[in-house]
């Protein structure tokens, strides 16, 4: 019975998860134009309704994506490596790190871009990481939804323990 429990529980994680990505990407869909978003731009299929709707998520779009990537990636991991309460923490704190890290080489880009190796340009998703960091734009509201974001994820996944020992 606890086996089943446990598994139903990690499904509904990882389909939060799962969800996270899915609304962050719909941003970058309907909110940005497609020329600003490798994903939009390489697809065979025009995908972007950007100017099609209007503008769906405001301001909140701004940020919303770096907020449900970290959210989104940290819930997955944290399920399938199957993490007790400390290795929520580590899979919390790193995430943080890399998703930080990548931020600020957005503003600071000169070290990402010398070692950045030519050999990236012909294979796809990693073919645009130069241009991730030559024409990212830096925001520190962006941080603070990376920060923010990590703890809440840190909670979501205590809260939903707790729930998994109930049900149990």
């Amino acid at each position: 019975m606890e086996t089943a429990t446990q598994d139903k529980i990690s499904r509904i994680q990882i389909f939060i998860g799962v969800s996270g990505l899915i609304l962050g990407s719909l941003v970058y869909i309907v909110d940005r134009p497609p020329d600003q978003t490798y994903f939009v731009y390489i697809s065979q299929i025009d995908i972007s309704l950007f100017n099609t709707f209007p503008n769906l998520f405001g301001v909140l779009g701004n940020s919303l994506p770096d907020f449900l990537h970290v959210f989104s990636f940290i819930l997955i991991a944290a399920e399938l490596f199957s993490c007790k309460r400390r290795g929520y923490v580590i899979i919390c704190l790193n995430w943080f790190f890399v998703d930080s890290a990548f931020e600020l080489c957005k503003k600071f880009n000169k070290l990402p871009l010398k070692i950045i190796p030519d050999w990236f340009e012909g294979i796809p998703f990693l073919e645009n990481t130069k241009d991730y960091f030559q024409k990212g734009t830096f925001d520190m509201v962006d941080l603070v939804a990376i920060a923010v974001d990590t703890a809440v994820t840190y909670f979501v996944m205590i809260f939903t323990a707790s729930k998994r020992k109930k049900i149990a």
